[in-house]
């Protein structure tokens, strides 16, 4: 046997089997799909796919729908679904330009006032879920209502005005080395996401949560704090989407937010295959680049609008289907392994002539 066992040479050292795992296809496919993707559409569109004028708008295109997906990484992290962040991202929007246009306030004090209200709609919406005792994915659906409602009442129609350029306007459009202020927010926030899920007690909590809510409630982990929580930052963040799209666009919609809603779960759920296999940040942003990439790409040659849609729902698909496989890869594979530790008794010899095997003898099992 050990003639058979390969030489310590023979062996990768770890750390090229860590190197090899981490660049592996099932962990980080969506990075080569974007290459096959830029090398498709420079093929199909020489003259205009690539160049650096689409790299940065695709970059730019990225910032509010990968601030979105942000937004639902810690709640799906906890299992809880959050359907009404596309209506409080547009109420947020709608919002600061209702009080910068119609009732003049300065730009920090409708910022500020609105990032508040965007902890308040998701306050709202983890006393629903958790006090309440109403599944995320209805109690979040009503509430996107009564979102969407207020919005209508703000205003019935998109709020415009000087007050939208100037100072406000340049928090968009502001650029450092050609890339605009709404891309570093977003890799900002994606960066303490990160940071909050891999190094504190209070992240890994809300993935054992998110694992086993029952078996962490038993261990003393407090479920109902962690629920509202990671839907209040879900509000926080929808509403930093909302004020940076609304200086973007320089105008306030009361509908601008539900399309969001479909890119965003569809780029949190692809990045839940890569960077480990779990809702993360780094996995969502990469995600949002993808489809923001396939969608120009698509626009540039030419195709037809319904082909950018049809996209992000094949996408969608793939990232679920590709979640289930890799589930299905992972019992498996822990199944083998418990059977290799514990191998079922085999047993020796077949049956006597009364029929009885002879599994009375201690003899006659073997490992």
């Amino acid at each position: 046997m050990a003639a058979d066992a390969p030489s310590p040479e023979a062996r990768p050292a770890p750390s090229a089997r860590r190197w090899l795992r981490h660049l592996s296809v099932t962990n980080i496919s969506v990075i080569y799909v974007e290459i096959v993707l830029v090398i498709i559409f420079s093929i199909w569109a020489p003259d205009t796919f690539p160049t650096l004028t689409t790299m940065k708008s695709v970059l730019t295109g990225s910032a509010v729908p990968g601030l979105m997906a942000l937004a639902l990484v810690v709640p799906l992290s906890a299992r809880l679904f959050d359907l009404s962040i596309g209506n409080a991202m547009g109420l947020s929007n709608l919002l600061v330009a209702w009080l910068l246009v119609n009732h003049t306030w300065g730009v920090v004090p409708a910022v500020l006032f609105t990032l508040v209200a965007g902890v308040g709609m998701g306050l709202l919406n983890g006393l629903i879920v958790v006090n309440a005792k109403i599944d995320s994915f209805i109690g979040t659906l009503a509430t996107g209502s009564l979102f969407a409602t207020v919005g209508s009442i703000l205003s019935d129609q998109s709020i415009i005005g000087g007050q939208l350029g100037g100072s406000f306007g340049k928090i968009a459009t502001t650029s450092w080395f050609g890339i605009t202020v709404p891309v570093y927010v977003m890799v900002l926030v994606a960066a303490l996401i990160w940071y909050f899920q891999k190094y504190t007690v209070t992240g890994r909590r809300v993935y054992a949560l998110g694992y086993n809510p029952r078996g962490s409630e038993l261990i003393g982990i407090r479920a109902k704090r962690l629920k509202v929580a990671s839907l209040v930052v879900a509000g926080l963040v929808g509403a930093v989407a909302g004020i940076l799209l609304a200086s973007s666009v320089s105008s306030g919609s009361p509908d601008i937010g539900p399309p969001y809603l479909l890119n965003a779960y569809a780029a949190v759920f692809l990045g839940a295959t890569q960077f480990g296999g779990r809702f993360n940040a780094w996995g969502a942003v990469f995600a949002v680049i993808l489809l923001n990439t396939g969608i120009n790409g698509i626009f540039l040659v030419g195709g037809p609008a319904w082909a950018q849609s049809m996209f992000t729902g094949l996408v969608l698909l793939l990232a679920l289907g590709v979640s289930s496989l890799e589930q299905a890869i992972r019992v498996r594979a822990w199944v083998r392994a418990k059977a290799r530790t514990h191998p079922l008794p085999v047993l020796d010899g077949p049956p006597d002539s009364s029929g009885e095997s002879d599994t009375a003898s201690p003899t006659s099992v073997r490992p």
